[in-house]
């Protein structure tokens, strides 16, 4: 058997054991928790990120065709790691993103469309998250995060850090800021009766056993995954400038 039927073997299994996951009331923000007025505004928040998203991708399409598979494959990274939930809070849960990969290897406006496509797809086959609340989740996990770990992994490479660490320590700040983001959604739409700074708070000790820990797996897998891009997949990383910023 060649290595890469191999590793495409090994990705397949990981694929089906991640997307077997328990039937859980817990979600991205479910839906029916916020209000209305709210789901609408964060909707609106995320166009212009989403116009641009598609600009950015039919460019990088339009140059090269061949990066298709390597767009399909960082929207299906996205799927499946972030269909691995452990419940947080009534409303929420905490699960790794998935979204570094496609911020390093596209940049971040690019992985808002993806995001949005993962998140619609999980909202009607899996009942995670949902459509009222799919502007909330996008913004969180598709937008902030990716702009965040994007902006961390750039800053990092110029001061020419390792690139593994550069990788690991951008995905596993991108997956904490999504979280940070989701407990302010949460702490601005239900602080009634302890106050917004009260509210954020206790999100974010909530979210913080699992998620702590939960980024620092995603960050060692997606440097796991470069890896193995960086050997079966040169070609296209040349195409997108990777191996040149590697180098």
């Amino acid at each position: 058997m060649s290595k890469k039927n191999l590793v495409f073997r090994i990705i397949c299994v990981m694929a089906v054991f991640l997307s077997i996951t328990p039937t859980a009331g817990a979600m991205h923000i479910m839906e029916g928790y916020l209000p209305a007025g709210y789901c609408v505004a964060w909707g609106v928040l995320c166009l212009p990120f989403l116009f641009y998203g598609l600009k950015s991708i039919k460019q990088k399409l339009d140059a090269h065709r061949n990066l298709i598979t390597l767009f399909a494959m960082s929207g299906a990274f996205i799927f499946v790691i972030s269909s691995l939930k452990i419940p947080s809070v009534t409303g929420s849960c905490s699960h790794m993103t998935g979204t570094g990969l496609g911020a390093i290897l596209f940049g971040a406006s690019s992985v808002s469309i993806l995001g949005l496509i993962v998140l619609l797809f999980q909202a009607i086959l899996l009942a995670h998250g949902g459509l009222t609340t799919l502007g909330a989740n996008t913004f969180s996990m598709a937008i902030a995060g990716p702009f965040v770990c994007y902006g961390i992994y750039k800053a990092l490479s110029k001061l020419n850090i390792n690139k593994k660490a550069t990788i690991f320590i951008a995905a596993c700040l991108g997956d904490l800021f999504t979280y940070c983001i989701t407990a302010l959604q949460l702490a601005i739409a239900h602080n009634a009766d302890t106050g917004f700074l009260n509210a954020f708070s206790k999100f974010l000790v909530i979210f913080a056993p699992t998620q702590v820990p939960l980024a620092i797996i995603e960050g060692i897998i997606t440097v796991i995954v470069v890896i193995g891009l960086e050997n079966y997949a040169a070609p296209e990383l040349k195409d997108i400038g990777y191996l040149r910023e590697a180098k």
